[in-house]
């Protein structure tokens, strides 16, 4: 996972990235600006992989913005020319840990 993350920190430093419509759509409804997007993937992590993901295999990461913002980017692996940003979002403290890097458990999966 180090290397997906060091690619993916790679191609969007060089511009190497687009959005799907449905996260450009959810960028603008929840105010998120793609330089935090870019903070974001500064300093991200990987929380989850989705190597069976329906169109290409993606991941899930976790990063703060300079504001101490959390941002989750769902995007897809290095393994074509350009990242696509599949969404983004600021992920609700009710569904996730502290730190957010860890969906919290509902009764129903107790």
């Amino acid at each position: 996972m180090t290397t997906i993350i060091a690619e993916i920190r790679r191609k969007v430093t060089e511009n190497q990235f687009e959005f799907s419509k449905h996260a450009v759509d959810q960028s603008i409804l929840r105010q998120v600006r793609v330089q935090e997007i870019r903070e974001a993937f500064a300093n991200g992590k990987i929380i989850e992989d989705y190597p069976d993901d329906k169109y290409r295999p993606s991941c899930l990461i976790c990063g703060w913005t300079q504001a101490q913002r959390p941002i989750h980017i769902q995007c897809s692996y290095p393994s074509h020319p350009l990242i696509k940003i599949i969404t983004v979002y600021q992920p609700l403290p009710q569904q996730w840990n502290d730190d957010f890097t860890q969906r919290r458990r509902s009764s129903d999966d107790n």
